[in-house]
């Protein structure tokens, strides 16, 4: 073998194990949908979003399986679906969408995993919007088999942070998360205090016993990535508890 086929066939093995590679990210779960008049699969869900409309969510919103959901980790991830192996049920060519993880999918061990309890564990199962869903797969199918891998998360904008809470226990909601879009770490602090860790309440809803009426607000919020970034003052020194502000975006 001459020098220049030597060079080609190893660049097609390159190429090759590429492919594989990429391949393998992809793993295999099941999807269905809910029947919404808006478009979206819920209004409320297990990570505390309220509105997805207004969270920007909307229709490209799922709800997780027991081993997918995490107890309410994975919430803010971003997920890419296409449906796959199934000549009937999926579209041509398998498109695929992204979707953000914002409910639990509960389990119903009354029923078997193969009809009714698709999110019984261990089993990964996606539970998305019908507008979604018909984007992947014929409306008429029920249950389809789907590969899914989590990807960056695209969000238009800077992170959003909605506060709740009294006097004496204050409360954020983290949305419009990029990159990992899943949060693990929250920390917040006044113009008078130092930085205060937060500690998970459910979903993506952070909260710590701290009174910071009257002082700017700045949050520092660490991604499953490890990768942590600090919004400074995001909140005015005259917030008040059911505003939402924007900070940065990683």
């Amino acid at each position: 073998m001459g020098a220049l086929q030597a060079t080609v066939f190893f660049l097609f093995l390159l190429k090759a194990c590429e492919i594989n590679a990429q391949n393998e990210d992809w793993k295999t779960a099941t999807a269905t949908y809910s029947k919404e008049t808006d478009g979206s699969i819920i209004t409320e869900g297990a990570c505390g979003y309220g509105d997805l409309h207004k969270t920007s969510y909307g229709k490209y919103s799922a709800g997780l399986s027991t081993i997918l959901f995490n107890k309410g980790s994975t919430c803010g991830a971003c997920y890419e679906l296409r449906c796959v192996d199934h000549i009937l049920w999926c579209l041509q060519g398998s498109p695929s969408i992204v979707l953000t993880a914002t409910d639990f999918c509960p389990p119903n061990y009354g029923l078997s995993a193969d009809y009714g309890g698709w999110c019984n564990f261990p089993k990964e199962h996606f539970e998305m919007s019908e507008a979604a869903f018909t984007e992947i797969a014929e409306r008429s199918a029920d249950n389809v088999p789907v590969q899914y891998r989590r990807v960056k998360c695209a969000r238009s904008g800077g992170m959003r942070f909605s506060l709740s809470g009294n006097s004496h226990f204050f409360q954020v909601l983290i949305t419009n998360v990029g990159l990992d879009g899943e949060v693990v770490a929250v920390k917040v602090k006044g113009s008078r205090t130092g930085w205060n860790p937060m500690a998970r309440n459910w979903g993506q809803l952070w909260h710590c016993n701290i009174d910071i009426k009257g002082q700017p607000i700045s949050f520092e919020v660490t991604a499953s990535s490890g990768r942590t970034l600090a919004s400074y003052n995001v909140a005015p020194a005259n917030w008040q508890f059911g505003q939402t502000f924007e900070g940065k975006q990683f």
